[in-house]
């Protein structure tokens, strides 16, 4: 990484980046990580500095600047004007926010392999919603509920989680574990030490990013067809459709979600669907999987717990208790159980359903 020294730049050839030194955050470590992932600036050097005749020698320059402007590609977000955000929402963009809202398509494609069409647009507007509006969010102190309407609420945190982020993560970094020696170093050496972990810090989200990416390309895109599939086909199991039945486990929740939104539910028919059921493996005697599905945004919350009776009960004592053969477990939670058969298993869910 670059301070501002040419000899130092000269170790990679791409076209300069540019950001601030000082403290990082999770923003600017996200945005830089995400350039690198495109050809243009797989080997750029970073420079991390607030003099701005060194910023001017930059390409590229992110969350420093002041400065908006998508042709001279200056990405900051700090300036008072600043409104912009990513279509459809309303959080105000961070620097992470603005590469993605810019470079995301061709970020996914790169990555991917996907061309432009319907599968990139939905999967650049999901990477957003999921993973970068967090960044955007918490970089420009936005909370996820209105703090007022929360106190007023009378609602408490039951545990303490602000160490428990990414963006937390991010900051740890910022900190030297050799504070005793720093009076001993010279500046360069200081900010070369705040350099190298900054590209820490960069390297972890920025595979935090490439792990969501491909995973939603390799599972939860391919997986909508055979949720809705499974959800059209729902009936032939429970004539109220409360019971989805998937040909193997796969990301089904986001697309069960939208199913039940768009869809037209005809009369006599639930209107959420209780129980997911799937196998464990692609092996012909496999156990099949009941999975209770949760309330949306609801957490560990389900719309319909598996029955009391049955919560941290195995085997023998499970199908005795459930009066079905076959019994493997039930979670003391209640969230989800197992049988030996899909019979077996889809019995169990239509009992859970009347329960």
């Amino acid at each position: 990484m670059a301070t501002g020294s040419p000899a130092k730049r000269q170790k990679m050839d791409g076209p300069l980046i540019g950001t601030h030194s000082g403290h990082f955050h999770a923003d600017e470590a996200l945005a830089v990580s995400m350039l690198r992932l495109l050809p243009t600036y797989k080997n750029s050097p970073l420079v991390r500095t607030r003099d701005p005749e060194i910023l001017k020698t930059c390409h590229t320059v992110v969350d420093v600047g002041a400065a908006y402007d998508e042709n001279a590609r200056h990405f900051d977000h700090h300036q008072r004007e600043f409104t912009t955000v990513f279509p459809g929402h309303s959080t105000k963009l961070s620097s992470a926010g603005l590469v993605y809202m810019h470079f995301g398509k061709d970020i996914i494609s790169e990555v991917t392999g996907l061309q432009p069409g319907a599968d990139l647009d939905i999967l650049y507007e999901k990477i957003y919603t999921d993973f970068i509006e967090a960044f955007d969010a918490n970089d420009n102190g936005v909370n996820v509920f209105d703090p007022k309407a929360v106190e007023s609420a009378g609602l408490a945190k039951k545990f303490e989680d602000r160490g428990f982020s990414i963006a937390s993560v991010v900051n740890r970094y910022n900190y030297s574990t050799s504070k005793g020696d720093d009076a001993s170093k010279s500046k360069e050496q200081l900010q070369q030490e705040e350099d190298d972990r900054f590209s820490r810090a960069s390297q972890f989200v920025g595979e935090q990013f490439y792990i969501e990416l491909t995973d939603r390309a390799s599972a939860w895109l391919p997986a909508r067809n055979n949720v809705k599939r499974a959800y059209e086909e729902r009936l032939q199991y429970d004539s109220q459709g409360r019971i989805l039945v998937l040909p193997e486990g796969m990301p089904w929740a986001d697309h069960l979600y939208t199913l039940e939104k768009e869809s037209s539910i005809p009369e006599g028919v639930a209107p959420q669907v209780l129980y997911v059921l799937f196998p464990e493996s692609t092996e012909p005697d496999t156990k099949w999987r009941i999975r209770a599905v949760s309330k949306e945004n609801g957490g560990f919350q389900n719309r319909k717990d598996l029955p009391d009776p049955w919560k941290g009960v195995r085997d023998d004592q499970l199908s005795e208790v459930s009066g079905v053969p076959g019994g493997v477990f039930v979670h003391a939670a209640g969230f989800i159980g197992g049988n030996k058969t899909f019979d077996g298993a889809l019995a169990m869910a239509k009992k859970a359903c009347d329960f």
